[in-house]
């Protein structure tokens, strides 16, 4: 008789056990509520990022065609013309001023393009100083703000 009343007590434990490893509805629910409350204060932080981002590799672009520019202008005493534009960083130009001391290979691999996926823009002279290398920014036209905001060499 014992060891049957020992046999049904283990049983009882054993199916007790088994009831215990799920989660309640209640549980659930505050996991999901923690969840929601912390999406809600991270997400719209994360949501930035991206914009941030492309400015940022914007202005890491410019400051690399800055530096070819400067590195052309040193081995042929002029900037690229407004004609030749960045294309001349690239492979040496067939209009005048034809450069002598132009670099064999270029001062670049291949000329950028902004993270909008347009070309950036070079004056010869530019407006805000001798040159000027920029992005128009997410909207593709001049002046803006925030994303829209146009990002130059002159930054």
């Amino acid at each position: 008789m014992q060891m049957w009343m020992k046999r049904r007590y283990e049983l009882q434990t054993a199916s007790g056990a088994r009831r215990q490893r799920g989660f309640t509805l209640i549980e659930i629910m505050v996991v999901i509520a923690i969840l929601g409350i912390l999406a809600a204060l991270i997400v719209p932080k994360i949501m930035s990022r991206p914009d941030e981002a492309r400015r940022v590799a914007a202005k890491a672009d410019i400051g690399s065609i800055m530096q070819s520019l400067n590195l052309y202008r040193l081995d042929n005493g002029r900037y690229p013309t407004q004609e030749q534009g960045l294309r001349a960083l690239v492979e040496k130009p067939a209009v005048d001023p034809i450069p002598n001391n132009w670099k064999g290979g270029g001062y670049m691999d291949r000329v950028p393009v902004d993270p909008w996926g347009k070309e950036y823009q070079y004056l010869n002279p530019g407006v805000h100083g001798e040159i000027d290398v920029f992005s128009y920014g997410a909207d593709s036209k001049p002046g803006g703000e925030g994303n829209d905001a146009d990002i130059g060499s002159w930054q």
